[in-house]
């Protein structure tokens, strides 16, 4: 006898960056794991893990991960094809709603087409509009039925400005960043000490962070060592980072400290192992946190994108640990702020006992306040209850 025909269900999911995939892909698994009884039509722009997690590809350009003014305008033909064709799939394919993982340059503009298209849009880790470009909260009332936030501070924004269809999961870096390695099992495998201070310096994931940031995290090193011989040092590069680019600006850097080490795919292990680090603004703030491993936040674009950028950002923060925090426990070093001596200095107060141990505690506070981890299983549920809710006509 033929088994019963399943109900199906036909979304459309869009994410632009490797952290959004990676939080796309979660919730792809989540989604099927509370729904067992569910057919599921994945479609739309996937990154690596998407795929691996059964979302189909409708584009065929994946990597617009572009930031910078002049980049993006020299890509926009690119953007409107595939912007071009994932709203064609949602018509053709009558996609019963749209996921859409962060990537707001993107996203937002696709959000308002869909709403023409009559599909019902879902964004899953809201635009930060309290940071930036404010204005952007008329297309997230109009055009996005439902939004899901996982910093603790957006729904009372967006609140106060008259969108109530926001609901806070949780982070879902919570309970997923640990250390696979114990700090003497990492020193042991890089052959360093580890009864000597360890700094990790991270400098980022895209190709101009890495021109412009490591650099200087280098001078900063060798500055330190001046004054404390005893340190040692790691760079923790992305995955996505060639090995091989951060050896030739290493190799023709003017200041290098003696003991230096180059990592690839264990960013969490350095830094779980390291006393303090230098950290380029972005997700691994965020990781550094959950690690509760004290802290510099640094940042630095081209000039001109900065005149341009820097211009439009709303906050005195803008490392995410502060802004979950509530006030500056990270110090932060952006754009002409970012130099070798001011990051040396930091980097060497955070060094004392004292000091160290208070920003651990308090990273540790600051932690609690993205609350328990199973971020994508919650936002799984909430999207699985509302379109339920949209299916049966109930508002």
């Amino acid at each position: 006898m033929a088994s019963e025909a399943r109900e199906t269900l036909r979304l459309l999911i869009v994410a632009g960056e490797a952290s959004g995939d990676a939080h796309a892909a979660a919730l792809v698994r989540a989604l099927r794991q509370s729904a067992p009884q569910m057919r599921f039509e994945l479609f739309g722009k996937p990154g690596h893990e998407m795929r691996e997690a059964g979302v189909e590809s409708v584009t065929l350009d994946d990597d617009l991960a572009i930031m910078g003014v002049f980049e993006v305008a020299r890509a926009l033909p690119r953007f409107w094809r595939v912007y071009r064709q994932l709203k064609e799939a949602a018509r053709r394919r009558r996609a019963d709603a749209a996921i859409l993982v962060d990537w707001p340059e993107f996203n937002l503009r696709l959000a308002r087409a869909l709403r023409k298209e009559r599909v019902r849009v879902i964004y899953y880790i809201s635009p930060q509009l309290w940071a930036w470009r404010a204005r952007r909260i008329k297309s997230i009332r109009r055009d996005v039925d439902l939004l899901l936030s996982i910093l603790p501070f957006e729904p009372e924004w967006y609140a106060a400005r008259g969108v109530s269809h926001v609901r806070f999961v949780g982070h879902p870096l919570v309970g997923a960043v640990s250390a696979r390695r114990t700090r003497a099992e990492f020193c042991r495998a890089h052959d360093l000490d580890p009864a000597r201070p360890l700094i990790a310096l991270l400098p980022g994931s895209r190709h101009k962070e890495l021109i412009r940031i490591l650099p200087p995290m280098l001078e900063s090193a060798s500055l330190i060592e001046r004054d404390r011989p005893d340190v040692q040092f790691v760079i923790a590069l992305a995955p996505s980072r060639a090995r091989a680019e951060a050896e030739t600006i290493i190799s023709t850097c003017r200041l290098k400290p003696r003991i230096l080490r180059l990592v690839q795919h264990e960013t969490r292990d350095a830094l779980a192992a390291a006393d303090v680090a230098a950290v380029t603004s972005g997700t691994a703030t965020l990781e550094a946190m959950l690690l509760e491993t004290p802290l510099v936040i640094v940042y630095r674009e081209s000039p001109i994108n900065w005149h341009t950028l820097g211009r439009l950002i709303q906050t005195d923060d803008v490392g995410l640990v502060n802004l979950i925090a509530g006030r500056r426990i990270a110090p932060e070093l952006i754009q002409r702020d970012f130099t070798p001596e001011r990051l040396a200095r930091e980097l060497l107060l955070l060094l004392d006992d004292e000091k160290n141990r208070s920003m651990r505690a308090e990273l540790r506070e600051t932690k609690a306040k993205l609350g328990p981890d199973g971020a994508s299983e919650r936002a799984a549920r909430i999207i699985l209850q509302a379109l339920r809710e949209w299916r049966s006509g109930d508002p």
